[in-house]
């Protein structure tokens, strides 16, 4: 018996990264394992997302765009101009959007008397609220009613975008990012003071 479990220790310890890659995959095949395996290692490599340069910062001019809040409640993306704007494209069956939701539940509470946010979605509306209810979210959920404005359009998700006052896109990110780093938090105090 110990020769046995002194030849298994040896082999684990020899080849645990090849072991824990086939658990993952493995798990990734399973449907009911799928999502919090995938949530979790989007967690684990969600980087803080980088500020554009200012050169290559593109502009949104058009500030036409309608909107209906999660309630029925139809306003126009106009009410936002000149002011410091975070955009997050979503979806509630999406395991990076997943992971970064604590993070920006987190963010809209700091900072939502300083800046506006808008959480877009094409979900069902059904399948969102209990999303939100489920998770305890308070952020606010949007669906899109016009077109999006030109320098706002993207297919990714998630995809983010931090707009400074000026209508400048400061921040363009497609994938999970996290929201809370000091490195993101300081840009983003920087844009609500100009």
């Amino acid at each position: 018996m110990g020769v046995f479990y002194f030849a298994f220790m040896k082999f684990i310890r020899k080849h645990w990264s090849n072991i824990l890659i086939v658990v993952v995959i493995i798990l990734l095949t399973i449907p009911q394992t799928r999502t919090s395996v995938s949530v979790f290692v989007n967690k684990i490599l969600a980087s803080t997302p980088a500020e554009v340069a200012p050169q290559n910062q593109r502009e949104v001019i058009n500030y036409y765009w309608s909107l209906e809040d999660r309630y029925g409640a139809r306003f126009n993306f106009e009410t936002s101009k000149n002011k410091v704007v975070f955009i997050n494209y979503w979806a509630t069956w999406c395991p990076p959007c997943i992971a970064e939701m604590p993070d920006l539940e987190e963010l809209y509470q700091q900072y939502n008397s300083q800046i506006d946010f808008y959480f877009i979605t094409n979900d069902e509306p059904l399948k969102v609220e209990a999303f939100m209810k489920k998770n305890n979210y308070n952020f606010p959920v949007y669906y899109s009613k016009s077109n999006v404005p030109e320098n706002l359009q993207s297919s990714a998700l998630p995809t983010a975008y931090v707009l400074s006052k000026k209508g400048k896109i400061v921040f363009d990110k497609v994938g999970t990012a996290n929201w809370n780093s000091d490195r993101f938090t300081t840009v983003l105090e920087k844009l609500v003071e100009e």
